[in-house]
């Protein structure tokens, strides 16, 4: 490899090592094997440079994150049994990635101020709901409804990143695929029971 694509891997593995705002200069020319200076040469800063890295190592994740949505399932297994069975391929992914995960939520508050990595993780959102609401559809991310990535592929979305936080942070009392399949059909339960908002409009009146 050359200083360019050594300084890539070099960044790449300090945020695994030592996560975004821990990384200096220093650490990815060292891991690199490279001068300080090649960085400003290659790369312009250190901003720029690590922006490459996780750029890269998303789209790593994204791969192995729309693997486990369309895996092939047993044909004999219920809708549930394979929407249980999704959750529990996308735990391990993010079970086997814990560090860089951590260095994903850092670039979060590093976007802030930075437009170019903001772009980055608004399109791997946008492409986020999309491809989680196609794998519940059972559909091809180009033929699923506008509404229907609003809806289930936002709630989908929110349901992988809040169980990321879970399991960064809590481990051992994360919640499981099964876990996860029983709190929606006990939302589903509560929300079918309740009255409906007009129903409890006339009674009052």
């Amino acid at each position: 490899m050359g200083n360019r694509e050594d300084l890539l891997a070099g960044a790449r593995k300090c945020l695994e090592e030592r996560g975004w705002a821990r990384t200096t200069v220093r650490d990815i020319a060292a891991a690199a094997g490279v001068s300080m200076a090649a960085i400003g040469y290659h790369y312009g800063s250190r901003e720029v440079l690590l922006t490459a890295a996780l750029v890269e190592a998303m789209d790593e994740w994204g791969d192995r994150i729309a693997a486990a949505l369309v895996e092939d399932d047993s044909e004999n297994a219920s809708a549930a049994e394979r929407y249980e069975a999704r959750w529990s391929r996308l735990i391990a992914a993010i079970r086997e990635d814990r560090t860089l995960w951590l260095a994903n939520l850092e670039a979060v508050l590093q976007a802030e101020h930075m437009p170019e990595l903001r772009e980055h993780l608004v399109a791997g959102q946008r492409a986020g709901r999309r491809g989680m609401a196609a794998a519940v559809a059972a559909r091809p991310d180009g033929t699923v409804p506008d509404d229907v990535v609003r809806t289930v592929g936002s709630v989908q979305l929110a349901l992988l990143t809040g169980t990321m936080l879970q399991l960064l942070n809590d481990p051992d009392e994360a919640p499981s695929s099964a876990d996860l399949v029983a709190g929606i059909r006990a939302i589903a339960d509560l929300l079918g029971n309740q009255p409906a908002a007009k129903k409890r409009r006339k009674n009052k009146a």
